[in-house]
């Protein structure tokens, strides 16, 4: 692809030159392409631009979803983007900016501070327009962490994944101003996410992988084994169930959390619950697990910046209950397609997985329609892969 030389034009402060008609380059920057909400995002925009007839580039220290990249029809550059050290850091301007140049690159998007520090330098000696994209809120305790966290908010646009995200950039950058600011949730696959493709087999399977009993209520916690995601309190409110049969399945990796595990099954252990609990690791087939299960809980303590896992559950069909907090409360219609507890609140905790476990069939199938209509209609892969290139096409002046 050929693409005219950068030039500064009234009107046009990004320096580029407006051709509605042509396909865009961008390079996307973070630290490596291994499990998370940053690498699937990546990703899904890899895809999505390519199938819309754009390039994707991809630059990071690798990891096993290079293979995911390429798959979608991007391309993958290997460079030590996961550093922070301010002299690979200041190589890796360099880097970048000859690729940017080379490229003919139309915009340059970050998700993460060490990658984004270099390309934003890169980007502003090559006159490109800077995307960035925050994923959660920074810790901001200190003026070298607040002057760290800084170069996310100096995006010729600036994308929230959620009201929280915004509101906690309007509190934290407030030379950032609206104009910048795009809100665009972070989106389903509902082809993926779609309870009419999991088979009966795929649930038994798990089933038995998980020594479920048969005709067990299940209630599955999803996330990460980490204190913020609040275990502790759903160990709690499984003990205060009048339903004996229910199990919890926590379906979440520990890596570095070993020590949190071992404190989980002493407090199930000693609240008599633990041939209730399930620790079940990172699950392969998710789409699966939310099929097998009575409910979906999201239990964290502290505010979620998105919630995808309440969005998962919800195309999914199945009743969730999240903390009102952060993101999750903008994902769950409380009362509709889902319910609300306060945070760390065993007790509301308990009493709403009552009501979503004791739901008949007429009423567990109309809050599965009301929520996936929901879901489909405000938090899709397509509608924030769809934003997002509106975004690089606002700023190329290719709109």
């Amino acid at each position: 692809m050929t693409s005219e030389p950068p030039i500064h034009e009234p009107g046009n402060p990004t320096g580029t030159r407006a051709a509605a008609d042509r396909p865009l380059t961008v390079l996307q920057v973070l630290p490596a392409l291994v499990t998370g909400g940053v690498e699937r995002g990546t990703v899904d925009m890899v895809t999505a631009l390519s199938v819309a007839g754009h390039r994707a580039i991809v630059a990071s220290s690798g990891g096993h979803m290079v293979q995911e990249v390429e798959r979608g029809g991007g391309e993958h550059v290997l460079l030590p983007m996961r550093s922070k050290n301010p002299l690979v850091m200041w190589r890796n301007v360099g880097h970048l900016a000859r690729m940017i140049d080379a490229e003919n690159v139309d915009i340059v998007h970050a998700r993460s501070r060490a990658p984004a520090w270099s390309a934003y330098y890169a980007a502003r000696r090559t006159a490109t327009p800077f995307v960035t994209t925050i994923h959660g809120p920074y810790n901001g305790q200190n003026a070298a962490k607040r002057a760290y966290n800084s170069v996310m908010f100096r995006g010729d646009r600036v994308i929230a994944t959620s009201g929280f995200i915004g509101d906690y950039l309007r509190q934290t950058a407030p030379n950032l101003t609206d104009d910048r600011i795009r809100m665009i949730p972070r989106g389903v696959d509902l082809a993926q996410f779609d309870i009419s493709t999991v088979s009966a087999a795929r649930k038994i399977q798990l089933a038995d992988a998980w020594a479920v009993p048969a005709g067990a209520p299940v209630i599955l916690v999803p996330g990460r084994l980490v204190r913020w995601k609040g275990q502790r309190v759903m160990i709690e409110a499984l003990a205060l169930l009048r339903d004996q049969d229910s199990v919890v399945v926590f379906a979440g990796g520990d890596v570095g959390h070993e020590a949190y595990k071992l404190e989980l099954r002493r407090l199930a252990q000693r609240l008599g619950v633990e041939g209730r609990v399930r620790f079940v690791g990172t699950c392969r087939d998710m789409p699966a697990a939310y099929a097998l299960a009575s409910v979906v809980a999201s239990t964290s303590v502290e505010p979620e910046a998105f919630g995808r896992v309440a969005v998962e559950s919800q195309a999914m069909g199945r009743p969730t209950v999240v903390t009102g907090i952060g993101g999750a409360m903008e994902t769950v219609v409380p009362g509709e397609t889902g319910w609300w507890v306060d945070p760390d609140n065993a007790t509301q905790l308990a009493e709403a997985v009552e009501t979503a476990v004791a739901l008949d069939q007429d009423a567990r199938d109309a809050l599965a329609g009301r929520a996936v209509a929901h879901i489909a209609a405000n938090f899709t892969k397509t509608l924030m892969c769809e934003r997002t290139i509106s975004v690089y096409r606002e700023l190329s002046g290719t709109a």
